[in-house]
């Protein structure tokens, strides 16, 4: 036995007996006898979704085509183990194999993937099939993708878009330079050569940042709420950050395309862009304190030569 739960009707000490399980897994290099001789086993530790103590459990380990994985069968039991609410709160974990310890995220595949992914379980642990025949719940497979550390890490999906933001964070610095050469010495008329530059520049950034907005609440953000149940809220906080950041974009864009050198007011512009600089700044470090290790998870950063 290697859950939270026991099997219905057991009656033992299940606390004792998996502490007992984890003293021999780490004082044996991950080597466990008796019923679990030859079975290959990790230490998984969560966070308690509600003590937010570190909670620490012996688990089956598999690997499925390199995908390191654990499963909340909990023996068959009716509801799910309580390491797997933990994850559903916060899906980082640290995984123990008796020979190395690391961080990893704990995703949680759903529908066909994760059908897919427990029969081919139980093609290589049979018991596990028998385990979903004593409960009509669907038992949870669970993914485990490593966060690596260090300098020579993968270069990730998260680092891209740290990369993304600060481009971002450059240009807009460039633009907030240019409307402050505008407004420098208010007895100097503003060139038209400055004005025509001014909207250029706004516009391929209002595009820029547009882009990357979308692609974020159209493509990372669900790929992560579905794989990391936990991220759901903060990403709907994001998305709807985005939606103000886009209204407060269409009023700069708007103050540059009808600004008029001689004619309009110039500090006005200036103040707008001081303000989406202030909100996309707290945007961007919520973001990557919130995504960023995620991301790094699920994959490395596109080549994009």
């Amino acid at each position: 036995m290697t859950e939270e739960q026991s099997a219905p009707g057991a009656e033992f000490d299940v606390a004792e007996f998996q502490r007992q399980v984890i003293t021999e897994f780490r004082d044996n290099g991950g080597k466990v006898g008796g019923m679990f001789e030859g079975s290959a086993l990790v230490l998984l530790t969560t966070l308690g979704a509600r003590s937010g103590l570190r909670r620490t459990v012996p688990l089956g380990y598999l690997e499925i085509e390199g995908q390191p994985l654990v499963v909340a069968s909990a023996m068959g039991a009716p509801r799910n183990p309580a390491w797997y609410h933990n994850i559903r709160k916060n899906p980082l974990v640290t995984v123990e194999t008796g020979t190395e310890t690391y961080q990893a995220m704990a995703g949680i595949p759903h529908g066909g993937e994760r059908d897919e992914l427990f029969a081919r379980v139980v093609e290589a642990e049979p018991g596990f099939g028998d385990y979903q025949a004593r409960t009509t719940r669907v038992i949870p497979v669970v993914t485990l993708h490593r966060v690596d550390a260090g300098a020579d890490r993968v270069h990730g999906l998260g680092d891209f878009l740290v990369e993304g933001h600060e481009w971002l964070r450059t240009e807009l610095a460039a633009l907030r330079r240019q409307a402050e050469e505008m407004t420098r010495d208010p007895a100097r008329p503003v060139s038209p050569d400055l004005a025509d530059q001014l909207r250029a520049h706004c516009r391929e950034f209002c595009g820029a940042l547009g882009q990357h907005h979308t692609g974020e609440d159209q493509g990372a953000f669900p790929m992560l709420a579905q794989r990391f149940p936990a991220l759901a809220p903060a990403l709907t906080e994001l998305a709807a950050e985005h939606r103000t950041v886009a209204r407060l974009q269409a009023e700069i864009r708007r103050l540059a395309e009808e600004y008029v050198p001689g004619e309009s007011d110039s500090s006005r512009l200036r103040a707008e862009l001081d303000r989406l600089a202030t909100d996309l700044e707290a945007h961007f470090a919520y973001e990557e304190k919130t995504v960023v290790t995620a991301l790094n998870a699920l994959g490395p950063a596109p080549d994009l030569g």
